[in-house]
């Protein structure tokens, strides 16, 4: 990373806009949002999303930014030792921003002056002696100041020497605090097993329990690879596994998965959930006296629901108006408990829901089927192994079944 690279970032994690960030510092939106990037890169961890076109910092970037501040303070140190501060003692932000000196120079700067010596350096760090003088000496054009006097028995700093030495060496530090943080994130990532699932009905369901009794379990045997769990969905899990970003995915859909290893995890059927002071009788009655919200037809589910919906009422009165598709079933489960709507759901979603909905079955069956999509990874497929098993034990019926990997 350049220090300018930094001083960009810092400045676009704290306006939340890129463009900005490019007029203020007279700068390409493209050389702006590089060098985001690469201290994203650098850190191993998201800091920024696209949002409706618009620029969002996430919650890790405060960290971030907290740790940036001493590096930010002695970029203003050597703007003003460089004769590069402007108006009211403040840094040039356009000479900052333009900073080509990387970290890694600097730390060889500074072990050149640990060392006492070119030559010991060059050897500690693996580099050739020519190659480090030459990036010192360009330090040095850089920064205008004369940082070594050579002598006989080696490299000695001079008093300008030694104001950078303060300087670089706050910066290295503030610096392999950030990467060491970073580090130990990439460790526990590496080590743990990341399970994406369909988001649960509630705390009751199936998927939930199954999550539950595979965490206990899998801690229990004292596995090696540590837990994480994500709910998304269909669509977001398969993409998650696509780009490697979860290891196990729970889908209620198989569509998609031609790609992936997977196995059927149950099978069930869809049926209607209503008010529990409904009266209708038929689907056909309770989709023409309520309003309907349903997932999202990015889910499995909510995408067969909406085609069955359609196909089953062409005609329907305000359909594209009174049809609410909602990623999230828990809100789902509480319009139809307390606001008059009705949905579709599997049928081993809405059993541990039969307190709180009436369950109406359709006018012809039609099947459902969940799956647990893997990758390559031995922990992964010990994961379904276990999540099948637990399955066919709390869910009765439907009951799951271990069918051969596809």
């Amino acid at each position: 990373m350049h220090l300018g690279a930094l001083f960009i970032a810092s400045h676009v994690l704290t306006s939340g806009s890129v463009r900005e960030t490019a007029r203020r510092f007279q700068l390409s939106p493209s050389t702006v949002s590089t060098a985001i990037h690469n201290l994203e890169t650098e850190l191993a961890m998201k800091l920024t999303e696209r949002a409706s076109g618009e620029l969002a910092t996430l919650i890790a970037s405060g960290r971030v930014l907290e740790g940036l501040e001493p590096i930010m303070a002695a970029i203003a140190e050597l703007g003003q030792w460089a004769g590069h501060d402007g108006a009211a003692a403040e840094i040039d932000e356009a000479w900052a921003s333009r900073i080509p000196v990387k970290i890694v120079t600097m730390e060889r700067f500074l072990e050149v002056a640990d060392q006492g010596s070119i030559n010991r350096a060059a050897r500690r760090l693996r580099l050739g002696q020519p190659q480090l003088s030459l990036q010192l000496a360009n330090l040095e054009k850089f920064l205008r100041h004369r940082l070594f006097e050579r002598q006989a028995q080696g490299s000695v700093l001079t008093e300008e020497g030694r104001r950078a030495y303060q300087i670089f060496m706050a910066i290295s530090q503030a610096w392999n605090d950030l990467k060491s943080s970073a580090d130990e994130r990439y460790r526990r990532t590496a080590r743990s097993l990341r399970i994406g699932s369909i988001i649960p009905t509630g705390s009751e369901s199936w998927v939930a329990r199954c999550l539950g009794t595979l965490v206990s379990e899998w801690n229990a045997r004292r596995n090696n690879n540590a837990i994480s769990l994500v709910s998304m969905t269909a669509d977001d899990l398969r993409e998650a596994l696509k780009s490697g970003r979860i290891d196990v995915a729970i889908l209620d859909s198989v569509f998609g998965l031609e790609s992936f290893r997977h196995r059927e995890l149950l099978q069930t059927d869809m049926v209607v959930i209503a008010p529990p002071d409904s009266t209708e009788t038929s689907v056909a009655d309770l989709v023409a006296g309520h309003a309907i919200c349903m997932p999202s037809p990015r889910t499995g589910l909510g995408h067969a629901a909406m085609a069955f919906s359609y196909e089953r009422s062409p005609n329907r009165r305000r359909r594209g108006q009174d049809i609410t598709a909602a990623d999230s079933l828990p809100v789902i489960v509480d319009l139809v408990a307390n606001h008059g709507y009705v949905s579709f759901l599997g049928r081993v979603s809405a059993m541990p829901i039969a307190d709180k909905v009436r369950i109406v079955d359709l006018d012809e069956h039609l099947p459902m089927s969940y799956h647990v999509a893997f990758n390559h990874r031995k922990a992964a497929a010990d994961a379904c192994d276990l999540l099948i098993a637990t399955a066919a034990k709390i869910v009765s019926p439907p009951v799951a079944q271990n069918s051969a990997f596809t």
